[in-house]
């Protein structure tokens, strides 16, 4: 173990009133504003949220929609208040980075938000030199490897990516704290702790424990 520190994040997560409000009947559930602006959830796997548009490139996932997240040619410009997407950047190649930043900006209303979280290089390098040991790491800089889309081909600490959003057009980027946002209830990787990634310990104890090493970031048109 070495001399480097590591401040623990220590907030309690949202309570489970919070969750069950959001989840079953919140603004965007099922319960709520009927013809709600269009939310984009890119690369949402197996993990939807309920009133958003669930785009993935893997139909075995079930997605709402189908569609290649770099290009998302099933969308118009112009038609998203919102777009969110974990740990779904880092998989798209380096070239090609700020042209999918780029295409998400065109998707995105004036005004509209992007919602990004990443692997936070600085995080993990930090925690990584404190533990000594590669091998918890290696997901959150390679990629889990379980399939052809699940590689990492960038890494981003907070001054490359929101440089890079900048660069793409958008007007700003500032770092976004996942506990308020209407989706705090989706278990992903925007929540991701060293050393225990496990969510639904960590609401149930009602006590964050570890070190956050998602970077999460939002950048507006």
């Amino acid at each position: 173990m070495s001399n480097t520190k590591i401040t623990w994040d220590k907030n309690p997560p949202p309570a489970i009133e919070e969750y069950t409000k959001y989840k079953y009947g919140g603004p965007t559930g099922p319960k709520g504003n009927p013809n709600p602006p269009i939310k984009l959830h890119l690369g949402c796997f197996q993990k939807k949220i309920h009133g958003w548009v669930n785009v993935d490139v893997r139909d075995d996932v079930n997605p709402d929609v189908v569609d290649d997240c770099a290009t998302l040619s099933k969308f118009e410009n112009n038609s998203a208040s919102v777009i969110y997407c974990s740990h779904l950047a880092e998989h798209f190649k380096r070239k090609d980075h700020i042209a999918v930043f780029k295409r998400w900006l065109e998707v995105l209303k004036p005004g509209g938000i992007l919602r990004l979280a990443v692997p936070d290089m600085e995080a993990v390098t930090k925690c990584y030199l404190y533990e000594g040991d590669i091998r918890p790491f290696q997901h959150m800089i390679f990629g889990s490897q379980r399939h052809d889309f699940d590689y990492h081909y960038i890494g981003f600490d907070e001054k490359f990516l929101r440089e890079s959003l900048l660069e793409a057009g958008f007007k700003s980027a500032e770092r976004y704290d996942w506990r308020g946002t209407e989706h705090f209830f989706v278990d992903d990787f925007s929540q991701a702790y060293w050393p225990s990634f496990d969510c639904t310990s960590r609401r149930k104890e009602g006590v964050i424990k570890g070190k956050l090493i998602s970077l999460n970031m939002e950048a507006v048109k």
